[in-house]
């Protein structure tokens, strides 16, 4: 099994584990755009279409690069780079639309969307996969598409990163116990949770493609997506009968595992998962492991809750109080105890252990014409890495080189579509 395409000629350079592999991409903020940017980092061609005019709602997400002289999203700077921006009124009911977009599909791998009504655009898979019968086709969505069950309505319904988190489950499972109502998790976790499962389908439905040259559909609900890294919580309710409420940032199965305050109110993580790893703590601290042991204060609720066990969430409290956070980590460190500085942007990017990684790399941005730094990739590969070979592109950047090298327009074509306002 290969990604060989010959003959086929790509636009971009060559480069990671996805080279010769091109995706059409089309929609916008956040979850499909995040699983292109994903893709495009480690060498696919990412084609990603785009209204005329308009661009990608990405583009005008707040807050903006205070060092351009046009808007920027410093978002889109960031995932918006390694793409090709083709503008296109993807409606297949105007004249000349369609054969663009199948000329597109023809010869791609991969079509992945996250629009709205379908139907109303005139975008059918059975259409897609007769034109190209070794496609993939991604679909995300809030709810799923009814094509793979449902109910229709629900299927039917608007959704944000926020209504799947609330839809799933997994929103009622965050926040404070004691405040009013449950915590949204930032910044679009369930979209890029989504994205993420989007990466995985597509790739493992293009493999099918290399063993059986047959195409198919991937279906990516938000909702889906969130409820699957909900760990124990649907088998806890079929099979104990009980519903897993918010603890709060302190673990209610073990301590300690929560987060603490220093002597100057900074915030520290400190985690300390079965009996081995809260000796280390208890040691570590200098108290009395047969007293702090694991089954009177950390082997469930009941002994969390015990009077030895409060007696213990309060010590760590006070222990942590007398200390600064780097004094609280350096010490924990060496007793191989879980724990970190809950950092903000500003302390990871002074990390050391961040820029020693690569983690953060600087490429020209070709909206503000400027060098901007962001942050690099996630995995790492030892023999093909992921790379920028140029930043996120202004709207439309690539159509004028699309339409001509890949779908074989000449000027006239090209103006014709200028003229018609589909490009």
């Amino acid at each position: 099994m290969t990604m060989e395409k010959e003959n086929r000629k790509m636009l971009i350079p060559e480069f990671g584990p996805f080279a010769g592999l091109r995706v059409v991409s089309a929609g916008s903020l956040v979850a499909m755009p995040h699983a292109g940017a994903m893709l495009a980092d480690f060498g696919a061609e990412v084609i990603h279409i785009e209204r005329p005019g308009v661009g990608d709602t990405l583009r005008s997400l707040a807050p903006f690069s205070e060092h351009s002289k046009e808007p920027l999203s410093n978002a889109w700077a960031q995932e918006g780079r390694n793409r090709l921006s083709m503008t296109l009124d993807l409606n297949l009911n105007k004249p000349g639309v369609k054969e663009i977009f199948f000329g597109l599909i023809k010869d791609s791998d991969i079509f992945m969307e996250n629009l709205v009504w379908l139907d109303k655009l005139g975008i059918s898979d059975d259409e897609l996969l007769e034109i190209n019968p070794r496609l993939v086709i991604a679909h995300v969505s809030g709810y799923g598409r009814p094509e793979f069950g449902g109910d229709p309505e629900i299927c039917n319904r608007a959704s944000y990163d926020m209504i799947g988190q609330a839809f799933s489950g997994y929103m009622f499972l965050n926040g404070d116990p004691d405040a009013p109502t449950p915590t949204l998790t930032k910044p679009w976790m369930n979209d890029y949770v989504s994205g993420l499962h989007c990466v995985f389908g597509v790739l493992a439905a293009y493999l099918n493609v290399l063993k059986t040259g047959k195409g198919q559909v991937v279906d990516v609900a938000q909702f889906e997506a969130c409820g699957r890294i909900m760990c124990d919580s649907f088998v806890t309710y079929t099979e104990n009968h009980k519903i897993t409420h918010r603890s709060g940032t302190k673990s209610r199965a073990f301590q300690p595992y929560g987060i603490f305050f220093d002597k100057n109110k900074e915030s520290v993580a400190i985690g300390a998962f079965g009996p081995a790893v809260l000796k280390r703590f208890v040691q570590a601290v200098g108290w009395d492991p047969g007293y702090f042991n694991y089954r009177d204060v950390s082997s469930g609720p009941e002994a969390i809750d015990s009077e030895k066990g409060r007696e213990l969430d309060r010590k760590i409290g006070e222990w942590c109080s007398e200390r600064t956070v780097d004094e609280i980590v350096t010490h924990l460190s060496k007793y191989k105890v879980p724990c970190s500085k809950v950092n903000n942007a500003e302390d990871c990017y002074n990390n050391r252990h961040f820029h020693d990684r690569g983690d953060f790399i600087t490429y020209t941005d070709e909206t503000k014409g400027e060098d901007v730094t962001t942050f690099g990739f996630c995995p790492k590969f030892s023999d093909t890495p992921g790379r920028v070979w140029r930043g996120a592109p202004r709207l439309g950047q690539d159509t004028e080189t699309i339409l001509r090298e890949l779908v074989g327009f000449d000027e006239t074509k090209i103006q014709n579509c200028k003229d018609a306002k589909i490009i």
